[in-house]
């Protein structure tokens, strides 16, 4: 009898971490188990924006999939996936497809545009490593031209950021330390620079406690950052961005705008057939497709309610991560024929986000944190995801050791 083949598609967090723990749980003799994925590493995608603003080199964003999977259990597969069939239990690539017994999806995120003119073609996307090293060579390349042109054009130095949630706050936060170092390099006066912040909603962060919302805004604005709340971004053009606030148009000229308003799951599951939501499935509370008890979905393409808000959970890492665990439990209780699977229930340690320059601000097991303290915790916890990952090796490869800096 052959073994159970079980594909991953993606090495997101939900997926890799899935893999790393099955390779672990399972014998080799067990199961057969093959891990597809684009590139031959998987990034971190909660450090990009520190890619895309120049603080962190993309280097130490990726890893290399080699280095955190056993060869000797695990196929990897470089490719990228175009198509799911699960009635064939076939995944299609763009060179060849894949049977499977089980198939875990981890495909990740696409940014969601609410039908704003001009935004896909125009506005850049903190989403993965070259569309952030694009962010960032397009910022230096404004201000290394800027001084050199007869006329000096202001959009060359106005960033603006759609979207007042995490990505776009700590994005912000990495561009306030960053600026200044671009101005010296490049001699320009730093009040020349504008970072401008557009915000749908009454407040950044929303759902954040006020307090700390309230310590993230005096930190940024102290640095430069200015925003606007309740503030709709209407269109994108290559040199421009219109927003209407209390019923009034208002235009900032820019060429430098960067989306971090909205995800939806990838959109290879609509295009599969699968039944989604904004792409992304309802999942079952053992995290499978409920068409299909032979499919698991995890990460950005699976959504799980909160029976306290009566809303989805937010597509965090953490999330994705705790996701990965669970799924590998369940395809090794499924491989060997064990009586139940696990029932998912997310446990929320804490959330921190990063204002760049050492400073921080967040929830850790219910009590606030704000500046050092929060940022200390904040790396820990990054460090603490590659140890998971990777164990001390990948910590002291790639972890975060200006801890007290």
């Amino acid at each position: 009898m052959s073994k159970p083949k079980i594909v991953i598609a993606g090495a997101g967090y939900g997926g890799l971490i899935t893999t790393v723990k099955l390779q672990k749980l399972i014998g080799a003799d067990e199961a057969s188990i093959t891990l597809v994925n684009k590139h031959d590493y998987h990034y971190q995608t909660t450090w990009l924006h520190e890619n895309a603003a120049g603080t962190r080199h993309h280097d130490q964003t990726r890893i290399a999939i080699k280095d955190v999977i056993d060869a000797k259990k695990v196929n990897f597969v470089q490719d990228t996936v175009t198509k799911i069939k699960p009635n064939e239990k076939k995944l299609v690539m763009q060179n060849g497809e894949i049977s499977y017994d089980y198939l875990v999806v981890g495909l990740g995120f696409e940014p969601a545009n609410f039908g704003i003119d001009g935004l896909l073609d125009h506005a850049y996307m903190i989403r993965s490593i070259n569309s952030s090293r694009l962010i960032r060579e397009h910022i230096e390349h404004n201000f290394a031209v800027y001084n050199n042109e007869a006329e000096k054009k202001e959009e060359r130095l106005n960033i603006v950021i759609g979207g007042g949630g995490f990505t776009g706050i700590e994005f912000a936060g990495e561009l306030a330390e960053r600026i200044p170092e671009l101005c010296k390099e490049y001699d320009i006066d730093r009040d020349k620079v504008r970072v401008i912040v557009v915000e749908a909603g009454a407040s950044v962060m929303m759902g954040f406690d006020p307090q700390l919302v309230e310590y993230a805004l005096n930190s940024l604005e102290s640095r430069g950052i200015e925003f606007q709340t309740n503030a709709f971004l209407k269109e994108v053009t290559a040199d421009s961005i219109v927003y209407e606030k209390a019923g009034e148009r208002h235009t900032v000229k820019t060429n430098t705008t960067v989306w971090a308003a909205g995800v939806k799951g990838n959109s290879i599951l609509e295009e599969s057939g699968f039944e989604v939501n904004r792409g992304k499935v309802m999942v079952t509370e053992d995290l499978r497709d409920p068409n299909h008890d032979d499919i698991f979905i995890v990460g950005d393409c699976a959504a799980i309610i909160n029976e306290e808000t009566g809303r989805p959970y937010p597509p965090t890492a953490q999330i994705a991560t705790q996701m990965g665990y669970n799924c590998a439990q369940n395809l090794k209780a499924l491989i060997r024929k064990e009586s139940n699977t696990q029932k998912f229930v997310p446990e929320i340690k804490g959330t921190l986000a990063s204002l760049g320059g050492g400073d921080a601000m967040g929830m850790v097991m219910g009590k606030k944190l704000f500046g050092k303290p929060a940022d200390v915790m904040k790396k820990a916890s990054d460090n603490r995801y590659l140890y998971q990952l990777g164990g001390v090796g990948l910590v002291l490869k790639k972890g975060k050791f200006n801890i007290f800096s």
